[in-house]
């Protein structure tokens, strides 16, 4: 995905290290490869910006895989033949930073980007090595692509779901793109102009915003080895035992 001047310009002057970062998309998408998403068109944006910056990335299509329903990390324990999500969830937790991607279905997130949220919570219950729950120290975002209304609603309940879950949520972490209501050209389809939505402001701002204060939250938790371990040990409600329960309805 080409930058835009400007966004190529703050790349160009960084002077801080983020070499040693990690970035995964999620994106939750209906539509498998190798058809197009628009929603990964809007994640290249930010991937480009990561990648500039030495932040090695990954995007996954959770649709392509085959993953159970449910709230436990491996389904296949619980009934389901087949699961694909824990080896997803290992790259989850190889990540500094998570953003999930989604479309806008009647207002809503879709339905892959609940069923992942779904998964994340989950493996929640785990702890990390300082007793607190396992997602502490990453970070978390969104993007939203659509032709209603909606960005903001879809990002209020993905990003509501990773902070309850131990992700910190920087500033200005989430941006999207939504085009006049009802059917019509979506963001990266070719308009008389050229691509719809890759001239709007208002998207190209946040977006480069989002990943930007994704990086610098990475930065300062991975320096200083993450959230401080005081007063939000779940161990330390647990008698000094691992809280090792699945299911997130006992936390």
């Amino acid at each position: 995905m080409a930058l835009s001047e400007k966004q190529s310009r703050l790349c160009e002057e960084n002077e801080t290290d983020f070499s040693n970062l990690s970035a995964l998309f999620l994106n939750c998408t209906l539509k498998p490869n190798p058809n197009e998403s628009h929603t990964e068109t809007l994640i290249e944006v930010s991937q480009s910006i990561f990648e500039k910056n030495q932040v090695s990335t990954e995007v996954i299509r959770p649709v392509d895989c085959n993953i159970a329903p449910g709230v436990y990390p491996d389904m296949t324990e619980h009934g389901f033949e087949e699961d694909d999500w824990p080896e997803i969830q290992q790259k989850v937790m190889d990540a500094n930073i998570l953003i999930i991607g989604s479309p806008i279905w009647l207002g809503e997130k879709s339905s892959v980007a609940t069923k992942v949220i779904e998964r994340l919570y989950g493996y929640s219950g785990n702890l990390n090595e300082k007793g607190q729950y396992a997602y502490y120290g990453r970070v978390g975002g969104c993007l939203i692509t659509g032709n209603e209304d909606g960005i903001k609603h879809c990002s209020m309940s993905i990003l509501y779901g990773l902070q309850h879950l131990g992700y910190v949520i920087p500033p200005q972490a989430d941006a999207g793109w939504i085009g006049e209501a009802g059917p019509g050209p979506s963001y990266g389809d070719e308009g008389e102009d050229g691509p719809v939505g890759f001239d709007n402001e208002f998207t190209q701002r946040n977006t480069t915003f989002m990943t930007w204060n994704l990086m610098h939250m990475a930065r300062m938790l991975d320096q200083s080895g993450g959230i401080p371990a005081h007063g939000n040990q779940r161990s330390e409600w647990e008698a000094g035992c691992r809280f090792d329960h699945p299911n997130p309805e006992h936390r």
